[in-house]
C-alpha cells in the first residue's frame, strides 16, 4: 500500500461536527456539556479559523457537509464550489443563522476564487458507487477530476490542508500527492489527508449497539486504508473493553465494518452511497483540522 496519509491520518475519536449534536447528546445523558467535553478531552469553542472550501458542494456528500461546516464556530467563511447548482445549495445555506459567510462558486473559471486564502480544502466531488461497483471502480472517473482539483489547489492555495473524500481514497490522495510534487510543492505529504474517519463512526456505532454501551464513550481505533480488507478495525483495543463478544462475532463484526459502504449502496438500492454518514464524519474530521491549526491537541 501506498504510503500516502490516507494511511496516517489521527484516528482517535475526533470532536462532533454540530455543537447542537454535542449539546443535544448531552443532555440526554443527563449531565452537563462542558463536563462531556471534558470527559472526551474535546475543548470549547476555538477562535474563527477562517475560509474553508468544499468541492463537489452541489453532490450528494457536498450539500449535508456543507451545511454541517457552515455550524462549526470556528469557520468565518465558506466557498461552495461545484460545476453546477452551488449557486441555489450557497443561498440555501445563506439563510441559516449562524455566523459564517457563505458564497457560491459555479464553474471551472470561478474556481481558483472559491480557493483564494483557504485553509482547509475538502474535496467530495465525483461520481457516488451503484450497486455492483467496488471503490475501484470509480477510479477511471474520480481520479482525473480530483487530480484538476488539486492542481488548482497548489497553484492557489498550496499551504492549505486537503481533506481527500472521493474515492477510492486508496488512490486519489496518492494522486493529489504527486500533483503537488510535480510542482514543486514541499511538505505536502502532511498537508494532503484522506478522510476515513466514517471507519470509526460505524465502528463506534456498531459496537455500541452490539455491546449495549453509551455510543459517546465508544472508541474504537481503525487503521489502514478506506477499502475494504484495507479497513483494519482494532476491536482488541476498543474503549471501554467488549466482555463476550466471541471469536466468530468479532470476525463477523470486522467484515460489516469492512463492507459498509455496500450495505448502504445496496439499502440504497441504485439511488446512492453513503452520503449523510460520510458528511458528518467529514464534518468532524475538518473540525479536528481546524482545531489542530490553532494549536488544540486533536
Amino acid at each position: 500500500m501506498s504510503s500516502s496519509r490516507v494511511c496516517q491520518q489521527t484516528r482517535s475519536r475526533p470532536a462532533v461536527a454540530a455543537p447542537a449534536l454535542r449539546a443535544g447528546r448531552a443532555a440526554r445523558a443527563g449531565r452537563p456539556e462542558h463536563q462531556r467535553r471534558q470527559q472526551r478531552g474535546a475543548l470549547a469553542r476555538v477562535d474563527a479559523a477562517g475560509k474553508v472550501a468544499v468541492l463537489g458542494a452541489a453532490g450528494g456528500i457536498g450539500q449535508p457537509l456543507s451545511m454541517l461546516v457552515k455550524m462549526l464556530p470556528n469557520v468565518t467563511e465558506l466557498a461552495l464550489y461545484d460545476i453546477q447548482g452551488t449557486p441555489g445549495v450557497a443561498a440555501d445555506l445563506s439563510h441559516c443563522n449562524t455566523a459564517c459567510k457563505v458564497t457560491g462558486y459555479m464553474g471551472e473559471e470561478e474556481l481558483p476564487k472559491a480557493l483564494e486564502g483557504c485553509e482547509l480544502v475538502i474535496i467530495p466531488a465525483g461520481v457516488p458507487r451503484k450497486p455492483g461497483m467496488t471503490r475501484d471502480d470509480l477510479f477511471n472517473i474520480n481520479a482525473g477530476i480530483v487530480k484538476g482539483l488539486a492542481e488548482a489547489a497548489a497553484d492557489v492555495c498550496p499551504n492549505a490542508i486537503l481533506n481527500i473524500i472521493s474515492n477510492p481514497v486508496n488512490s486519489t490522495v496518492p494522486i493529489c500527492n504527486e500533483v503537488y510534487k510535480k510542482k514543486g510543492i514541499t511538505g505536502a505529504s502532511a498537508r494532503i489527508l484522506g478522510v476515513t474517519t466514517l471507519d470509526i463512526v460505524r465502528s463506534n456505532t456498531f459496537l455500541a449497539e452490539e455491546c449495549g454501551f453509551d455510543v459517546d464513550e465508544v472508541d474504537v481505533p481503525v487503521i489502514g486504508g478506506h477499502a475494504g480488507v484495507t479497513i483494519l478495525p482494532l476491536l482488541s483495543q476498543m474503549r471501554p473493553k467488549h466482555v463476550g463478544l466471541s471469536d466468530e462475532r468479532i470476525k463477523e463484526l470486522t467484515v460489516r465494518i469492512q463492507n459498509a459502504g455496500t450495505e448502504v449502496v445496496e439499502a440504497k438500492a441504485g439511488a446512492g452511497s453513503a452520503t449523510l454518514s460520510m458528511a458528518y464524519a467529514a464534518a468532524r474530521f475538518a473540525e479536528s483540522c481546524l482545531r489542530g491549526l490553532q494549536g488544540d491537541k486533536v
